[in-house]
């Protein structure tokens, strides 16, 4: 059986999937709210019995939050990868509701004045629409083949919106069940609504708050000004050692495990139809401010950052008031990528900073986490199969994006189960997820679809 006849009988079927997807929409999953959590248990029943249906051993499973979906299908390639495909089916509150055009738990299918169309509703791109893209792919092969071309498992959990609590212990109770060869994550975006995109790298982070102590108590400025050591000043200079005139980090061994980006890479993003000066304009700016000779898309996607987050101390009310403070506090994170370690780079700045201590004055840290980077490598034979099967379906070629933030889930797959993730999603950045009027365009749900049938096949054909 052809692929073409896969994707023939996704273009069939697409009104039915619609359908599909509108009354997964209708069910208001909310998991931050316990009002919602028996609508959160029905929409996990909902998915085992679609996925059932299609001849996926799926079941629920218990979590002292919200369940957790596993289905497996053992396909027809004895040879093929193992993928293991994750989305959440929870979804954020829908506040402040009167800024909705629609009810949101009501999706309507709104065509617009250029012809396309869309989803609107709570949940059709963050993360259930997105989710159901891979689910009709299955769907589309199943009714052809009644298999499909790799060994599958789904996994599914209902906590994304509200911290996954109960994300972790389950990994590490179920690791053989959801050990695969690959782990596919949808909950990503396009670059724009022609080019797909892979996303290859999620920057990790260590945060740290840092306290700064001198006198036992606030001084009179006119009293004690000149003799007193004042912790402001001494983190303020600490803080501002922390880049060089050139924008990069001082820390010792801060740049230890990352290499330079490889040249075709940064000639793909060179490429990119991306405007520093827009990404700039549209916050009030319009200087890049990080390492220079680096361009805007490098500093956020392949180059390790430190931030000053907050700092406080001293007087900051109405008015004013000369006093020299007791103490000083700031929140400082570090993005971290490639090979960076987050335990050697939070050493190294508390260790930065006891150095610069002048006397009278003592340090306390406070940690707040840390999580290394995720780096799916550049020549990996999986990324350049997904990349060819998007590109064959998209007008533009499929391009290799890094991400700024990080995405929790892929890093615990690479820990925890030692699996590499391939980041492929069809959202769109004015999908308005998390606000009113979230949105899901009709060619991201239809060709999402198309797309991840592609993968599969591209997928299958390489020994597991």
């Amino acid at each position: 059986m052809s692929l073409e006849q896969v994707l023939a009988t996704i273009d069939t079927n697409l009104d039915a999937s619609v359908e599909r997807l509108k009354e997964l929409l209708r069910i208001p999953s909310i998991s931050t709210d316990p009002a919602y959590a028996d609508e959160c248990r029905k929409t996990a029943e909902w998915l085992v019995a679609d996925l059932s249906g299609l001849g996926f051993r799926a079941a629920l499973h218990d979590t002292p939050g919200h369940p957790m979906v596993v289905a497996h299908h053992d396909g027809a390639g004895a040879n093929a990868p193992h993928v293991l495909f994750y989305g959440h089916y929870d979804v954020q509150p829908v506040d402040p509701i009167a800024l909705w055009d629609t009810e949101p738990f009501d999706p309507q299918v709104t065509r617009m004045d250029d012809g396309s169309s869309r989803i609107v509703g709570r949940g059709s791109a963050d993360d259930k629409g997105q989710l159901m893209t891979f689910v009709e792919a299955c769907r589309a092969y199943i009714a052809q083949t009644g298999s499909l071309p790799c060994r599958v498992t789904l996994f599914l959990e209902g906590e994304e919106e509200s911290g996954s609590p109960s994300l972790l212990p389950f990994m590490d109770a179920h690791k053989a069940e959801l050990s695969a060869d690959v782990a596919l994550v949808c909950d990503t975006n396009m670059w724009n609504r022609d080019t797909p995109a892979i996303s290859t790298g999620l920057r990790g982070l260590v945060g740290e708050e840092v306290t700064i102590h001198a006198a036992s108590m606030d001084l009179h400025s006119g009293y004690y000004g000149g003799a007193a050591a004042n912790p402001i000043h001494v983190l303020a200079k600490i803080l501002a050692d922390l880049h060089d005139t050139e924008g990069r980090v001082t820390l010792p061994g801060f740049y230890d495990g990352v290499p330079e980006l490889p040249e075709d890479i940064r000639a793909i993003w060179n490429g990119l139809d991306f405007s520093e000066s827009e990404f700039l304009g549209g916050v009030g700016l319009s200087v890049p401010a990080g390492e220079k000779g680096r361009s805007v898309l490098e500093q956020t996607w392949s180059r390790p950052t430190a931030e000053v987050n907050g700092i406080e101390g001293g007087y900051t009310g109405k008015g004013f008031k000369t006093v020299i403070p007791a103490m000083a506090r700031a929140k400082v994170s570090f993005r971290l990528v490639f090979d960076q370690d987050p335990a050697a780079i939070r050493s190294s700045f508390r260790s930065f900073v006891e150095q610069r201590l002048p006397a009278d004055c003592k340090v306390e840290f406070h940690e707040h986490g840390g999580s290394g980077a995720i780096q799916l490598p550049f020549d990996s034979p999986m990324l350049e199969a997904a990349r060819q099967a998007l590109s064959d379906e998209w007008p533009n070629p499929a391009v290799m994006i890094g991400m700024g933030g990080s995405i929790p889930v892929v890093g615990e797959f690479k820990r925890r189960l030692g699996m590499q993730s391939l980041l492929i999603g069809f959202g769109l950045g004015d999908d308005r997820i998390h606000s009113p009027n979230e949105k899901y365009e009709m060619s991201s749900f239809h060709k999402g679809q198309r797309s991840w049938a592609r993968v599969l096949a591209a997928l299958s054909e390489r020994d597991g």
